[in-house]
């Protein structure tokens, strides 16, 4: 099973998550690209400690909106979400390359991932700003949602990923973040949650979000939890 979490949510001075210690952690990072956060100064920090680690990049790839961190619903012309997209694939491989590595998949963030579950042509951008870039990436989305199928029609591969820190819906779908409960906080709920999920055997990989209060301790507490209960920590993709 694959652990991994959202890294380099930092912009300029404003410091968000602690990414040295969740590289400790983690099997896999999904970077911030500048759009949503990050900048390239953290960009290149979050991929070099990456690579000492031996922890897998992603591209977290986001709206344009630093001002909401991406978590504001855009209804951009797919043509243009897909070029966003690329640019900031390419900007976090250009650093991955720098430190000896390369981005290993993509996932979407926030308001971007929650629409392209649903909606046809934002999971169509996404799908196609990978096969332009490198139809070889996987793309890390929850099992199931539109996304995932176009993804899998397009012949790319398709990870899925369940959540340690948010809760679900009867239909499988994560409650909304504007919802009460939506984020889950006491930390044996999460690490139960992570063990559930690993268990049933329908996800690749489980996320910890990294801006979440605790984020450290909770995810190191998912970590031994699933080693407890015999899950084997490993990326889902191999090194660069």
């Amino acid at each position: 099973m694959d652990l991994n979490a959202d890294l380099g949510e930092g912009f300029g001075t404003w410091r968000l998550g602690d990414d040295e210690a969740l590289l400790c952690i983690v099997s896999s990072a999904n970077v911030a690209c500048g759009f949503h956060a990050g900048d390239p100064e953290t960009m290149r920090r979050v991929c070099a400690r990456a690579a000492e680690r031996g922890v897998v990049v992603g591209a977290q790839v986001g709206y344009r909106d630093l001002h909401g961190f991406g978590r504001r619903r855009i209804d951009y012309d797919p043509a243009q979400l897909r070029d966003d997209l690329i640019y900031q694939i390419g900007a976090l491989d250009a650093f991955c390359r720098i430190a000896g590595t390369r981005v290993r998949y993509v996932k979407p963030h926030g308001a971007l991932y929650n629409t392209a579950m649903v909606d046809e042509g934002q999971a169509g951008a996404v799908v196609e700003s990978i096969m332009d870039y490198d139809r070889t990436l996987p793309v890390l989305c929850l099992p199931g949602s539109v996304l995932a199928r176009v993804a899998i029609e397009a012949g790319l591969r398709v990870v899925a990923e369940g959540y340690a820190d948010r809760a679900y819906r009867p239909d499988g779908t994560l409650v909304p973040r504007r919802e009460p409960g939506a984020v889950l906080s006491d930390v044996d709920t999460v690490v139960a949650q992570a063990v559930r999920l690993a268990t049933i055997g329908t996800v690749e990989s489980i996320c910890v979000h990294g801006d979440t209060p605790g984020a450290v301790e909770m995810a190191a507490r998912v970590r031994d939890g699933l080693v407890a209960a015999g899950v084997p920590l490993a990326p889902f993709v191999g090194p660069a």
